[in-house]
């Protein structure tokens, strides 16, 4: 994969007339988007269909988790809507039921396991016992025996990950910040250069894109960044 197959452009925008534009802005810079709870609520679910249609490709982001009949019913659904990547929580029953749903569909089920926007004392708040660290590679292992196709995590606990799930699975971080950027309200972060070369597959960038006064010079921007960390596996 070169960089433009690893970069996901997160369309956190409030409608789909702004995402529509951002699409366009982009063109063919961009051929991976992901689409999240802030547009789903919006119509975003027929517009990811309509840009899986028109030969982009679509990390739906909606972290399901549930009893597992339902989690199964509605990967079945998504797996049928011609969607590239889904997450869900990486809890061990709700990703068995997911893989077993999308046998065979083609869908990569992601396995969300620390948000990047949480550290030890939120997790404390929340009722964990494990600092993040620890439970983002427990879950690692755990999203690896159920047969996930990859994982969403820090790209600070990448290269670790990576020697828990092995060569073949995606790890996909989010989190990343461009060289000089503000971190916003994530707490564990990463530039697009070193998260490549910590052993991610895929980034996930969205605000320093989508906010940027010049969105495509933005995109283009990280891409570059992300072309030195892949140049010299590529020789």
């Amino acid at each position: 994969m070169d960089a433009r197959e690893r970069l996901i452009v997160g369309l956190d925008v409030s409608t789909i007339g702004e995402a529509e534009r951002l699409v366009s802005t982009l063109g063919d810079d961009i051929l991976f988007y992901k689409i999240g709870y802030q547009l789903v609520f919006a119509g975003g679910l027929e517009f990811a269909r309509d840009l899986a249609a028109s030969g982009k490709k679509i990390f739906l982001d909606m972290k399901l988790l549930d009893i597992d009949n339902t989690v199964a019913s509605g990967v079945e659904n998504i797996a049928k809507m011609g969607m590239s990547m889904l997450t869900l929580h990486a809890y061990p029953k709700a990703m068995k039921a997911a893989v077993e749903a999308a046998a065979g569909s083609g869908l990569c089920l992601l396995g969300v396991t620390v948000l990047t926007s949480m550290d030890a004392e939120d997790l404390a708040d929340a009722g964990y016992s494990q600092d993040p660290h620890s439970l983002v590679l427990r879950r690692a292992g755990q999203a690896r025996a159920a047969g996930m196709g990859g994982i969403v995590c820090s790209a600070a606990e990448a290269a670790e990950v990576r020697e828990i799930v092995g060569p073949d699975m995606a790890i996909v971080t989010p989190g990343i910040r461009p060289t000089g950027s503000d971190h916003g309200d994530q707490k564990r972060v990463m530039t697009p250069f070193d998260a490549l070369k910590a052993g991610a597959t895929h980034l996930v960038v969205a605000r320093p894109i989508v906010k940027a006064p010049d969105p495509r010079a933005a995109a283009r921007a990280v891409l570059n960044e992300m072309v030195g960390a892949l140049w010299p596996a590529n020789r």
